[in-house]
């Protein structure tokens, strides 16, 4: 089994590290510390091309696989998980379009979040909906007569719900069907009876906003369905099989700058009159830290090549996200337990790093549905 990059991923590679390197790392303390949306940072992502990732050439992407998209979004992650998470959550809207989308809507929308510096958006869960979709109460019912649909509710926790220009929404167009019923529709920023409701203060990731959907009437011209009426459900989780790849990634990539970070404060550190990285205890916790690391990585590039390869991946991305997940919160919990009071301290990234690492336990599916997930797939 072949586990290199080919010459064009280690390029993209290199590009990435160099980006988040001289892009991302000057600002990542600043962006957690006010909470703000890096708007330049997106916007030199685009331009970069990173934005169109995983999106065919001819729809106005950069091309390239969930391979390639996970390389970019663990780069950026080693320096700000916020800023990964937006780029990797954007392209969960690139992707339902690309691959549920008809020929008219991704000549529309796909060159304009790909390109054109627009953010998308991914929205299924609601107040009372968050891992248990069936209870969704979000409505979008067809008006034969205008030829629109009609949505009303409130989706909750939405990653860049207030910045998004273009929104992937999943309503019931047929309440009496439950999942059955569920649909995908596209709707666009400033569209009348759509509003941004609460912007939540979260514990990590402060640059990725997070935010309440309102929908009160909200009318949607009929051709915004995507794919088939009934269908959303099915739509919602292909998208969180890719979505879950992207968490992996972000939390290795969480990861890898911890140890990174570690590995350089351990040479650096004196007690005792020697280095740190002298003493044996510190040896354990960092051949820990690069073992459960290395594994984690494998597994989530794993889960990618069987996405490119259009093979059966929900098992595989469920059980890289929940180990990549659980190994960034063991890694940046030992790395700020190395760097001891100073790793407690803003002066060193790692409480961010640590703060951030949980979300990745969180979104997408918690650990628990992961379990769940997988035991299906192995028990049958």
């Amino acid at each position: 089994m072949d586990f290199k990059f080919t010459d064009a991923q280690i390029m993209l590679q290199k590009v990435a590290k160099e980006f988040a390197e001289t892009e991302i790392a000057p600002i990542a303390a600043e962006v957690d510390k006010l909470g703000y949306f890096p708007k330049e940072s997106f916007e030199k992502m685009t331009k970069i091309g990173f934005t169109g990732i995983g999106t065919p050439v001819e729809h106005g992407g950069s091309g390239g696989s969930d391979i390639d998209k996970a390389i970019v979004v663990t780069e950026i992650a080693k320096k700000c998980a916020a800023t990964a998470a937006i780029l990797s959550i954007h392209t969960i809207f690139a992707a339902v379009v690309e691959k549920f989308g008809n020929k008219e809507q991704k000549e529309k929308y796909l060159p304009r979040v790909t390109q054109g510096g627009s953010l998308g958006a991914f929205a299924l869960t609601e107040p009372n909906a968050g891992s248990d979709a069936a209870s969704a109460k979000t409505t979008a019912i067809l008006d034969e007569e205008s030829g629109e649909y009609v949505l009303n509710g409130t989706k909750c926790f939405i990653s860049g719900g207030g910045q998004a220009e273009y929104l992937a929404i999943f309503a019931l167009t047929d309440a009496t069907k439950g999942l059955k019923g569920m649909s995908c529709i596209l709707v666009e920023k400033g569209t009348p009876g759509f509003s941004i409701g609460k912007i939540e203060e979260k514990m990590g990731i402060h640059g990725s906003e997070t935010a309440e959907l309102i929908f009160d009437n909200c009318r949607v011209p009929k051709e915004n369905l995507i794919g088939m009426e009934g269908k959303g459900f099915h739509i919602a989780m292909s998208a969180l099989d890719g979505a879950r790849i992207g968490v992996a990634a972000q939390a290795l990539g969480i990861a890898e700058g911890a140890l990174e970070e570690t590995i350089k404060y351990v040479h650096e550190r004196v007690q005792f009159g020697k280095t740190i990285a002298q003493l044996q205890g510190i040896q354990w916790y960092i051949a820990d830290m690069a073992t459960k690391t290395e594994c984690a990585k494998w597994m989530m590039y794993r889960a990618a090549y069987l996405k490119k390869e259009g093979l059966p991946h929900t098992k595989e991305a469920a059980m890289a996200k929940l180990n990549a997940s659980e190994n960034a919160r063991f890694v940046t919990n030992l790395a700020l337990q190395i760097h001891g009071g100073y790793g407690y301290m803003r002066d060193y990234p790692l409480e961010r790093m640590y703060r951030d690492a949980k979300i990745t336990e969180i979104y997408e599916g918690t650990s628990e549905i992961h379990k769940v997930v997988i035991s299906r797939a192995v028990i049958g």
